[in-house]
């Protein structure tokens, strides 16, 4: 257990430090404010993956979900840093939007649990097929390298160690039974960091700087602040957030035959705001749920919603020991990259499987999944796309989970419910009828 939870932790890492290395670093922190930043947003991830996988009262999809800051509150947030005068005022700012938008996403929560009538398979193939989509291009970065202002940024060394992390758990999941299966890209991490040594491409350095106990003291930054445009601002980044995590829940529920119904999609977003309104608190931003470790769970079909509350609990004593939490920094971000592939593959894959029981042979479904693919691969093919637009209206445009699923429910809305005799939806949608699945899925709890 200890390991498949030491996996997810492995597989959101990179995910989860980013934000506040870049946030912190346009605020202008000092190296131990941005250690310090860091590992508070570990420890708050921890805690959100808590609510999420164990639960308390209607709190909690209690399905096996590594939450985490979402990645979509980074350009709001360094926006707000930019429009604040004063630096130091720069992050109690953006901890009291943050602050007023978990708390109107958790009262919001039951109304996002309602809409999963509107996602049939048609819809929820798509949509589960554009999550992995959209992730494979963050393996592709990482597999060149952590920068890409360096000379050795796509050099045939870092690609080459992305190919044999690749390759590694490619053979251990081809030839390795059991446990050590099930353990595969853990280990292939592991054997790529020590592949990566002789070629210079491990910073052991993170590990010797990090002290070995410290606690995220609420508030270290200040006392949070209410401004409304980055109120506004963020609760727009809200909005975008539940509308992935109700997608990557459809997507997990799928993987895990468990598929997620309205109770279940409501008591999960509520464990994500609840979790982004306590986050500030502890110098931690907003939380969501990661679908990198949708990869995870697809792949090496360990289901059980405890294994990931074990890598939450990884992420909390991270948060406590900035030593520990360096120790998952030491991994290069090509070998990173070479495990991404197979992750964020997965989840695309699994997508495809669900569209498969969607009723391509109609016309009509042919169309949602086309035009709802290609809206939303525009900003992984085209990133400057919609680049004339206003930044409140990009965060949902440049989100091409986002999009997609919003195209595929209204073109599903369009063409096969109005307009559509009862008798003649019936007819054209049996295989996709909203909410059909929901009714007659499992009611077992996840284990």
């Amino acid at each position: 257990m200890a390991a498949g939870g030491l996996q997810h932790v492995a597989a959101m890492y990179a995910g989860v430090v980013a934000p506040p290395l870049i946030v912190g670093a346009a605020v202008g922190l000092s190296a131990a404010d941005l250690t310090f930043l860091t590992g508070a947003c570990l420890f708050t991830a921890g805690l959100a993956t808590f609510l999420q996988t164990l639960g308390i009262w209607k709190i909690g999809a209690r399905l096996p979900f590594v939450n985490g800051v979402t990645f979509a509150g980074v350009a709001p947030m360094t926006a707000v840093v930019a429009a604040t005068k004063d630096r130091s005022d720069a992050l109690p700012v953006v901890f009291g939007a943050v602050i007023v938008a978990g708390l109107l996403g958790f009262l919001a929560a039951p109304f996002f649990g309602r809409a999963v009538r509107f996602f049939p398979p048609v819809v929820t193939g798509t949509v589960i097929t554009l999550i992995g989509i959209s992730l494979l291009p963050v393996a592709f970065g990482w597999a060149q390298g952590p920068d890409p202002a360096a000379p050795s940024y796509g050099s045939l060394t870092n690609l080459g160690l992305a190919a044999g992390t690749l390759v590694i758990v490619l053979l251990l999941r081809r030839f390795a039974t059991g446990f050590v299966k099930q353990i595969a890209v853990l280990l292939g991490l592991v054997v790529g960091t020590l592949v990566s040594i002789p070629f210079g491409a491990t910073d052991f350095g993170p590990v010797a700087d990090a002290a070995v106990v410290g606690f995220p003291t609420p508030f270290h930054f200040g006392a949070p602040q209410f401004h409304l445009a980055a109120i506004v601002s963020l609760c727009v980044v809200m909005v975008v957030s539940m509308t992935e995590s109700t997608a990557d829940m459809l997507a997990l529920g799928e993987i895990v035959e468990r598929p997620a119904d309205e109770r279940t999609i409501a008591a999960g977003l509520r464990a994500d705001t609840l979790g982004t309104a306590l986050s500030p608190f502890f110098n931690g931003f907003m939380c969501s749920a990661f679908a990198q470790n949708i990869g995870l769970v697809a792949m090496t079909r360990v289901r059980s919603r405890y294994v990931v509350a074990t890598g939450g609990g990884f992420l909390v004593l991270m948060g406590l020991c900035p030593m520990a939490a360096s120790l998952i920094a030491v991994v290069p971000r090509p070998v990173l990259g070479g495990a991404g592939v197979v992750l964020f593959g997965s989840v695309a894959a699994s997508g495809i499987q669900t569209l498969v029981r969607a009723g391509l042979e109609k016309d009509n479904n042919i169309l949602i999944v086309a035009v709802a693919l290609a809206a939303g691969v525009v900003p992984i093919t085209a990133p400057d796309f919609y680049h004339a637009f206003p930044d409140t209206v990009r965060i949902v445009l440049d989100s091409g989970i986002s999009t997609g699923c919003v195209a595929a429910v209204v073109l599903n809305l369009v063409f096969n419910h109005l307009g559509t005799s009862r008798a003649g939806a019936d007819e054209v949608t049996a295989p996709m009828e909203p909410g059909e699945e929901m009714t007659q899925a499992r009611t077992a709890p996840a284990r």
